[in-house]
């Protein structure tokens, strides 16, 4: 990541232990550990503000609160650099440590990863404390007290006008910063507004890049193709296996999806298991839930999706698809198919709540009943696929329910096709806000639009499952209604990034929509 680049500070290198990096930092009053004599700030009795850099060597990043709140321990992510904490975030982020929300719960987890940190050494808050990194971290005050400084104020403060905003204040800290040191000085924000302020001052100023992946990571990827011979594809075909003994091979990770080529029109879909082999997929002709409907795949991608999502040797699976590329469909439908044939005890299903445009406000009842409004698309899909197939018969229900009299149960709203299952618990709806301290055992987990998700919810949920569970990640990176995340730092592609090539996890993009020939065009169009 940018915000840790290869330096020569020798500190913390090759294991250095912490008593040697504090001799590096010691306060100007100190030697070894001794008092030797008070120095001439605190004879005067001003209070040492930090702005000056333990060492000359490495970059100062000057951290905005919304930084902290997004990833708590970004303090140990800066390598042998120097990070420095304004005052005014700290006061930032008492505001937000009571809230019982993740924000409120990343800011108490920023308060007591400091609290650690200041704990043995808090005469050092504004000299620097060590990190594993080589680095240090230090508490500024910045206030204009001397002329250089009143002066830097005065004209700020004619161009920022309204010195109690803390943006303004974070920025001052930065401009401050950069004059008193000579290494450079970089604020990092993710508040855009704030960046664009920054640089319209002349100040260095980054984004929060470590849990951001690399441009091509965030966008989708069609099935490559991979020529072999006429003979080789005949060999896979019959065995079910390709080893290959090419050692120049594409970058593929494990069980990633290829399509072998034999020419133009001899074509097979297969999985890359690594060492130069390939397998085929094994999915069913099709699938149908007690008398629902039968449901196919209708294209490649679905095809490798489908095989991802009823291998049980793959425990997580991510999939990215524009709206109405079937992700939502085949996903519930390889969960009811694979548990009823015993693969595992249940289905979990969930689904961030974070909303598109204006809510509705509170919604009373249970959680099932809180929940119902957001998990609307799964309930569709469960709906689809275990009503009876036939139209007509639909039709006829539909007609007789809506010309019911009061009394029937028709006109309270017949008992749906999926209810025993809600009732017996063999499909449980989970809360999100809850699943912090849950362990999920032997049941298929799905999470739609998971590109909502912060990469600490991600993170949170991925290490919720236990033995013999399945994982799957589901939604389109380009339809984010998250304020907090974007299209390369959200859940769904963070965590299809930090667990590519592992024998555990698979991925698939859907690009191909089925739903309708309308809801293609509108997702490619508009």
């Amino acid at each position: 990541m940018k915000q840790t680049p290869t330096s020569t500070n020798p500190v913390g290198k090759n294991g250095a232990n912490q008593s040697d990096l504090f001799q590096k930092i010691q306060p100007p009053d100190t030697r070894n550990g001794n008092t030797v004599r008070s120095s001439p700030e605190r004879r005067k009795g001003k209070l040492p503000d930090g702005l000056r850099a333990p060492s000359a060597v490495g970059k100062n990043f000057v951290l905005d609160t919304n930084v902290l709140l997004h990833d708590p321990g970004c303090v140990h992510r800066f390598g042998d650099n120097h990070v420095c904490i304004p005052l005014e975030v700290l006061c930032e982020l008492d505001r937000f440590k009571s809230e019982q929300s993740e924000r409120g719960t990343n800011a108490r987890a920023v308060h007591r990863t400091l609290a650690e940190l200041f704990h043995d050494h808090p005469e050092n808050a504004t000299f620097g404390i060590p990190t594993a990194g080589g680095g240090t971290v230090r508490m500024v005050i910045c206030h204009s007290g001397d002329r250089k400084a009143k002066s830097e104020a005065s004209q700020l403060w004619d161009l920022l006008p309204g010195s109690g905003s803390v943006d303004h204040r974070i920025l001052f800290c930065a401009k401050m910063l950069s004059i008193v040191n000579t290494a450079p000085v970089i604020l990092v924000s993710k508040d855009l507004n704030l960046q664009l302020k920054a640089h319209a001052l002349g100040l260095p100023c980054e984004d929060y890049l470590n849990d951001k992946v690399e441009p091509e990571g965030g966008a989708g990827h069609q099935i490559e193709r991979y020529e072999v011979t006429a003979n080789q594809l005949q060999c896979f075909a019959s065995s079910g296996r390709l080893e290959l003994a090419e050692k120049n091979l594409p970058d593929f990770s494990l069980n990633d999806y290829v399509l072998l080529c034999a020419g133009e029109k001899r074509t097979m879909p297969a999985r890359f298991v690594g060492n130069s082999s390939f397998v085929r997929l094994r999915i069913p002709p099709s699938i149908k839930i007690q008398q629902g409907t039968v449901i196919r795949p209708l294209n490649l991608g679905q095809q490798c999706f489908q095989d991802a999502l009823l291998n049980p040797d793959i425990s997580m699976v991510t999939c990215y698809g524009q709206a109405g590329t079937g992700k939502t469909l085949l996903a519930v439908a390889s969960a009811l198919h694979a548990t009823f044939g015993g693969a595992y005890t249940g289905i979990t299903v969930s689904r961030p709540v974070v909303p598109l445009g204006e809510t509705l406000g509170f919604l009373p009842g249970a959680l099932d009943e809180k929940l119902a409004p957001w998990l609307t698309p799964i309930f569709d899909a469960l709906e689809f696929i275990l009503a009876p197939n036939s139209s007509g018969e639909r039709g006829k229900k539909n007609r007789k329910n809506a010309g019911s009299k009061n009394g029937n149960p028709a006109v309270a709203g017949a008992q749906k096709c999926y209810q025993p299952m809600l009732d017996s618990g063999l499909i449980e709806v989970e809360a999100l806000c809850y699943i912090r301290g849950r362990s999920i055992p032997n049941r298929f987990f799905i999470l739609d639009e998971a590109q909502q998700l912060t990469p600490l919810e991600a993170k949170t949920i991925v290490t919720r499952m236990a033995s013999g569970s399945k994982l799957v990640l589901v939604g389109d990176p380009e339809q984010i209604d998250n304020p907090y995340v974007d299209r390369r730092s959200n859940g769904l592609v963070f965590t299809r990034d930090r667990l590519r090539n592992e024998a555990c996890s698979a991925h698939v993009t859907l690009e191909k929509g089925e739903r309708s020939e309308l809801a293609e065009a509108g997702a490619r169009l508009m």
